[in-house]
């Protein structure tokens, strides 16, 4: 049909409304003889279309490297860029295909070169777990490039979740504390930097065991990654980042008397409170209450949520209207890790009304006693 179109007259330059031809969309579709035909009928090889797409561009895209073969035998820029600097190179990076990709750099395609994004085709390669093009790609990428895009492979395929691809990168020597740019971070509220963010945040296990062992830091983020994993409830990997050295006691600083962050996710959940105070949880700071005996000054809630607590003192978080309940398992698991503390008197209110005042305060006061024998 489109010989007998051609033969007729038909201008096979037409562009289309977004200024894509037929050679266009033949090369996008893999339809290799009707390239062919194109070109042989006067198709221009290599047009723009109004992104700045190229036939080239399209099917690289798609992987279709025998029609990709086609186009730069006649012609058509292995080095062009769309209209956000986007290279061939990195469309071909994005379709995956490792032959696409060895092509271009036989016709001279440079590795180096970023879109307007600042992404270059090992990130896109890496985000979308393309291991045999990934392959191809890292020896020829300069560190200096990745270091001015402000992002690194490793959190491309971290972000993916592609525990296969961060192994090779791993094994390429690629740093896995290296920490995103702020002009990247900026695009993310929580402002993560680190590529162990991204795989706890996916609560991708494998991924996360492979970039602690490969010495990621596990609190070098805003928000700690242990806080994103207590969210999660996840056990496993709760208890993967404390073997390594997460912090919990970590918080988000607002005044000096708070409620640690990792606090607020484990009161509804012995295991994971247990987790916390094994590894080290400052259990005697929850009951440094300034007021002591004295009547708590009214406190404003301003910001809370069931589901949202801002930091502040512990006795003033366990003891709202929907904690409340929960206040005499918490205190009384505390008690296990702590040798001697005064209960201010919000909390004790509170507690007295709880089913486990009894054996909480029989603990208080077998503390008490033993602290006073051993003056």
């Amino acid at each position: 049909m489109a010989a007998l179109l051609i033969s007729h007259g038909a201008d096979v330059n037409l562009r289309c409304a977004n200024e894509r031809t037929a050679l266009h969309e033949a090369a996008k579709l893999g339809r290799q003889n009707m390239v062919k035909l194109m070109l042989a009928s006067g198709a221009h090889p290599d047009p723009q279309s109004s992104y700045g797409f190229t036939p080239l561009a399209l099917a690289a895209q798609s992987g279709h490297t025998e029609i990709m073969k086609i186009l730069l035998r006649k012609g058509a820029n292995a080095l062009g860029q769309a209209s956000d600097s986007s290279s061939i190179l990195l469309e071909a990076a994005s379709g995956g295909n490792p032959d696409s990709i060895a092509l271009l750099l036989e016709y001279g395609a440079d590795a180096n070169i970023p879109k307007n994004s600042g992404h270059l085709p090992i990130h896109v390669a890496a985000d979308r777990g393309h291991l045999l093009a990934l392959k191809i790609l890292v020896p020829v990428t300069d560190f200096v490039a990745i270091k001015q895009s402000g992002i690194s492979p490793v959190h491309c395929a971290a972000a993916g979740a592609h525990p296969e691809c961060l192994e090779l990168l791993i094994q390429a020597g690629f740093d896995v504390n290296f920490m995103l740019d702020q002009r990247v971070r900026k695009h993310y509220d929580d402002q993560r930097k680190s590529a162990l963010y991204f795989a706890v945040s996916n609560g991708d296990l494998p991924s996360v065991k492979l970039l602690l062992s490969a010495g990621a830091l596990p609190n070098q983020d805003p928000v700690n990654c242990l806080q994103i994993a207590l969210r999660m409830g996840n056990y496993e990997l709760i208890s993967l980042l404390l073997r390594h050295g997460a912090n919990v006691n970590y918080f988000c600083r607002v005044n000096p008397l708070h409620f640690p962050s990792a606090l607020q996710y484990t009161l509804k959940d012995e295991v994971m409170l247990r987790m916390l105070l094994n590894y080290g949880y400052d259990t005697e700071r929850c009951f440094d209450c300034p007021h002591g005996d004295k009547v708590h000054l009214f406190y404003t809630f301003e910001g809370w949520t069931s589901t949202v607590i801002k930091d502040t003192m512990f006795c003033e978080v366990i003891t709202l209207s929907w904690l409340q309940h929960l206040s005499g398992k918490v205190v009384r698991v505390m008690l296990d890790y702590v040798d001697q503390v005064q209960i201010c008197s919000k909390l004790k209110a509170v507690l007295q009304k709880q089913a486990l005042w009894s054996e909480i305060h029989n603990i208080l006061n077998i503390c008490e006693s033993l602290s006073k024998d051993l003056l």
